[in-house]
């Protein structure tokens, strides 16, 4: 058994190899690979009704049972295969144990789809003997392909987020590797054996052999669509963000409506909370707010039919008010010290107290470009000050807030006249107000600063929220 491993499992997708490599794992004195144990469809293999003396029942009712006949009853070191559709209990089990080894077998996703998509038609997903091989050719689907590539890349993603977070390594191998000898013996002392192979084992045999010209009756269809693609990820938009949580004390609910306001900072705060307030008639200090988790969760669960919702503003108007009311104002609630900073350290050409007279319409169309040319540097990471939730993203806020709850309408600023009476109605409220038109930044409204150079700066600097929720130019 190995020192460093008490079970491995193979993170693999069909037509990848799989059986190859479990096959040439099981050509080892010191392990035992038992196959797609975690198969909602079957345990192990087609065909088979139980693993180690586990019935698929049995390993149904509780997957940690079947890992740790794995562990006991193996002979020398045991594993398993595992793909993206398979119980995803059991990665709850093995991706945070460093004595379970990590092996994440890949291979380029359109030989991978064409070899699925061949052995679907054929019904044939192995083979011994070249003699019985069946032949077919498949028609490509663009359009499903993309599904297909996007699920596998997603669990991808996933497996080397969380063995980066939790300090591990695995060990990657694509399928071209596989027919390696010498990579496969490095796997072993990988798996901590001494044990080493003087040949492959070559049983199973490469179904489809040829090129894919010759696999693809659309073959030119196929160029066609995947000419289309990005496989290097090239029109991205750079996030460099840190991950938000949900900011869950600042959510505020109705007095008596069943309505549930998660805040974007620097958005229409104010304007929103007078409406809810409105609608009940209180006083607005008076609505519920500073909730946690567990007291969020007994409201919503004591208000069936709850609705939940967020506001987003357009990032020219929301950045200008995080500017004027955080950092070129001073008084309660302002940022005083990052206000400092950025004047003495960014030089930030804001006055060293309230603005005065001498602060005219150029300089804080000045100041306001400085500061956007800094949250550039902030919002990539390249600064020493916070991304402050009142200038973050939207996109990453309401990312944040779904770790929690995700709101189940997004209102835009300009639409809120139509749309927040609108779902009062939808909870009850036959005549409810209309929210009030937001107030004018100071010193100086947006309108009076606004020009194409300020829309072209913010534009760049927030591709992510221009990209994401498809804002034109403010106006």
């Amino acid at each position: 058994m190995s020192d460093a491993f008490d079970y491995f499992v193979v993170f693999a997708e069909m037509r990848t190899g799989s059986n190859f490599l479990e096959n040439n794992l099981n050509a080892f004195d010191g392990f035992e690979c038992h196959g797609e144990v975690f198969n909602p469809y079957f345990i192990g293999y087609p065909n088979r009704t139980e693993v180690l003396g586990i019935t698929q029942a049995m390993r149904d009712a509780d997957p940690a049972r079947l890992i740790d006949a794995i562990k006991t009853q193996s002979k020398g070191l045991g594993g398993f295969r595992f793909f993206h559709d398979h119980d995803r209990r059991v990665l709850e089990i093995c991706l945070d144990n460093p004595r379970c080894a990590k092996i994440i077998l890949t291979r380029n996703p359109v030989d991978s789809f064409v070899s699925w998509k061949i052995a679907q038609a054929t019904g044939q997903w192995k083979l011994t003997n070249v003699k019985r091989r069946k032949d077919s050719k498949i028609r490509f689907d663009a359009a499903e392909f993309e599904t297909h590539v996007a699920q596998l890349q997603k669990f991808q993603v996933f497996l080397l987020n969380h063995l980066q977070t939790t300090g591990q390594t695995a060990f990657y191998v694509d399928y071209e590797d596989i027919q390696s000898v010498d990579v496969i013996n490095g796997l072993a002392k990988f798996l901590g054996s001494e044990e080493r192979l003087d040949e492959l084992d070559t049983s199973l045999k490469k179904q489809n052999p040829n090129s894919l010209q010759s696999k693809v009756s659309n073959y030119d269809e196929m160029e066609r669509s995947l000419s289309g693609l990005d496989p290097f990820n090239l029109s991205r938009t750079p996030n460099f963000e840190p991950r938000r949580g949900p900011a869950v004390p600042g959510y505020v609910t109705g007095a008596h409506a069943p309505l549930l306001y998660m805040p974007i900072r620097s958005g229409p705060e104010h304007e929103v909370r007078a409406w809810m307030a409105a609608l009940d008639e209180v006083p607005e200090d008076t609505l519920p707010t500073h909730l946690n988790q567990k007291s969020l969760r007994q409201w919503k669960r004591r208000n069936k039919g709850h609705r939940s919702f967020t506001v987003l503003r357009h990032p020219v108007a929301r950045v200008h008010d995080a500017f004027c009311s955080k950092i070129l104002m001073q008084g309660p609630g302002t940022y005083h010290d990052i206000r400092k900073v950025l004047r003495n350290f960014h030089k930030l050409p804001i006055p060293g107290g309230e603005p005065g007279n001498e602060y005219d319409r150029r300089a804080h169309h000045a100041a306001f470009m400085s500061f956007v040319e800094f949250l550039r540097a902030n919002l990539a990471g390249q600064t020493n000050i916070r991304i402050d939730a009142h200038w973050a993203t939207q996109a990453a806020v309401i990312q944040g807030m779904a770790q929690f709850s995700v709101p189940d309408m997004v209102i835009r600023e300009d639409e809120m006249a139509t749309y927040l009476p609108a779902l009062a109605s939808q909870v009850g409220y036959m005549k409810p107000p209309r929210p009030q038109a937001a107030a004018t930044d100071q010193p100086f409204d947006l309108s009076d600063i606004y020009d194409d150079e300020i829309e072209a700066l913010v534009k760049d600097v927030y591709q992510r929220d221009y990209m994401m929720f498809g804002f034109g130019p403010w106006n």
